[in-house]
């Protein structure tokens, strides 16, 4: 009757899953809310004490018999987040996060260091972005140099949390790939990107030692007395969230695609193999279960229905029912919905735009419909790259806010032309992290254990909520698709010549 925990380390909260894996059922899901401190330079930081206290609070959430059955955790953390440590385990500083851009100008001058973002991928398979962790040291010597000059040790947020449950420093590859300075080919550090992260300080030992995805470490008795868990409990290597959420999904091997239809929409698939796009249209990402992640964002994906649902006055859970008499192509409407920008494809100063207005087809439930699309066609765009570098599929595993909605996932199906199916525990990352837990438990004890079939007897899918392409709908999405790729050429031509306010 043991339970696995599993802890997701996020932006907005800290949340704990614990699974009885016995009975293949979750006991209990608590939540703590995150601060955020945010600078008008794009700054985005976090206390790593806030996520201490969290985690302390969902414990303290979890009653004490439940607590006692405790055998193993794992966490999950928000990728990409600095934590500086001083020889002590001192933290020195608040933890700049995934989401903070205060860095451009030092990815740009880590880049030109190593010849190139084209030479940035050939050496470690990443070009240096914003949310990266390499381009928070040289911000961090230069505006805050007292700290720099302290720094002992590099964690990443999951790393430090794993820190404080056991008194060790270790980094795993799923996480470190988020780094910009480990080479995703060869699973080891890039002495070339960190030497053009700072030439005059020798970066890598500052680095934690690289484990295994199955590894795990004994809780520290303090700790354990401390939430009130069994001084035996174990825990697993952990992983950003992206690489925990692939493991909630099932997203374990060759065949499954898993897509989070949230404010942003992602895609990311396992490979057995390092997945590099020379021009790096997707983030070539190791997994935390030994394999590859290649995962692809866009930056517009509710946010697009919640805008026009909210121009037209209605929620987007009346969404549904707005569209109903609309058909497949929105009469004719294709809408790139790139009000943020866009990630995928790259085109940051772009602005969304509505094409086809004719004077029938302008009503609320086409443009609804085209916006819903767009996003569709958006992260299709993306799918169609990983396509090309030979990867497959046999089914969707959809999750985030716009998987409730029956329309689009009707809509995902037949775009993708590839059966959709939802996980029935939503807390994807949380779960995943319980699993790889379970994993690294059973390995421990000398019990031979394969994390695929482990995923496929533990992800339960939603019963009801399944669906599979319709022969009448693909064909009209296939042109309707086709038009939003004419129109997104003249985009990148546009935007590429004027960029969002000069045009």
């Amino acid at each position: 009757m043991s339970l696995v925990v599993g802890l997701d380390v996020g932006t907005q909260s800290v949340k704990l899953v614990a699974y009885d894996a016995a009975t293949r059922r979750v006991v209990s899901t608590h939540g703590h809310p995150l601060e955020l401190i945010a600078g008008d330079d794009g700054s985005r930081e976090q206390k790593a004490e806030w996520w201490i206290d969290a985690i302390r609070a969902c414990f303290a959430k979890l009653d004490a018999a439940s607590r006692s059955r405790v055998v193993a955790i794992g966490v999950s953390g928000q990728q990409h987040g600095f934590v500086p440590l001083d020889a002590a385990g001192k933290v020195l500083a608040p933890a700049k996060l995934w989401c903070d851009t205060s860095t451009q100008l030092e990815c740009d001058e880590i880049m030109e260091a190593a010849g190139g973002a084209t030479h940035c991928v050939e050496q470690a398979g990443n070009p240096i972005l914003a949310g990266y962790t390499a381009s928070k040291l040289p911000w961090t010597r230069k505006h805050r140099p007292e700290v720099y000059a302290q720094l002992a040790t590099i964690l990443l947020p999951h790393d430090y949390v794993n820190f404080w449950l056991t008194g060790e420093r270790w980094m795993e590859y799923g996480d470190a790939s988020g780094t910009g300075w480990l080479d995703v080919r060869t699973r080891q550090w890039s002495p070339e990107l960190l030497a053009a992260t700072d030439a005059d300080r020798k970066l890598i030992d500052c680095l934690p030692p690289l484990v295994e995805a199955d590894a795990s470490f004994p809780i520290a008795p303090v700790i354990a007395d401390e939430l009130g868990l069994p001084r035996a409990v174990r825990i697993s290597a952990g992983g950003g969230d992206n690489m925990m959420a692939a493991i909630g999904t099932g997203n374990v091997e060759p065949g499954v695609l898993s897509m989070s239809l949230g404010t942003s929409g992602t895609l990311f698939a396992y490979a057995d193999h390092p997945v590099v796009d020379d021009v790096a249209g997707w983030a070539a990402f190791c997994s935390s279960t030994g394999g590859w992640l290649p995962l692809i964002c866009t930056m517009n994906c509710t946010i697009a229905t919640e805008s026009v649902a909210k121009a037209f006055g209605f929620s987007t859970r009346d969404g549904d029912a707005v569209m109903v008499g609309t058909s497949p192509g929105a009469g004719g409407l294709v809408m790139l919905p790139f009000l943020n920008g866009e990630r995928t494809p790259d085109l940051p100063h772009a602005r969304g735009s509505l094409h086809g207005m004719d004077l029938n087809n302008v009503t609320r439930g086409n443009i609804y419909r085209a916006a819903m699309e767009g996003a569709t066609y958006a992260l299709r765009n993306g799918y169609d790259a990983l396509l090309a570098a030979g990867l497959r599929f046999d089914a969707i595993r959809l999750t985030g806010g716009g998987s409730h909605s029956a329309a689009w996932r009707q809509m995902i199906a037949d775009v993708f032309e590839l059966p959709v199916e939802v996980p029935l525990q939503a807390e994807g990352a949380a779960f995943g992290a319980a699993l790889q837990a379970l994993w690294a438990h059973e390995r421990a004890n000398g019990r031979e254990a394969d994390l695929a079939a482990m995923a496929r007897e533990h992800v339960l899918i939603a019963p009801g909520l399944s669906v599979r392409p319709d022969g009448k709908s693909v064909p009209a999405y296939q042109a309707s698709y086709r038009q939003f790729l004419r129109h997104l050429d003249g985009a990148k031509t546009f935007y590429a010549s004027h960029p969002a306010g000069t045009a």
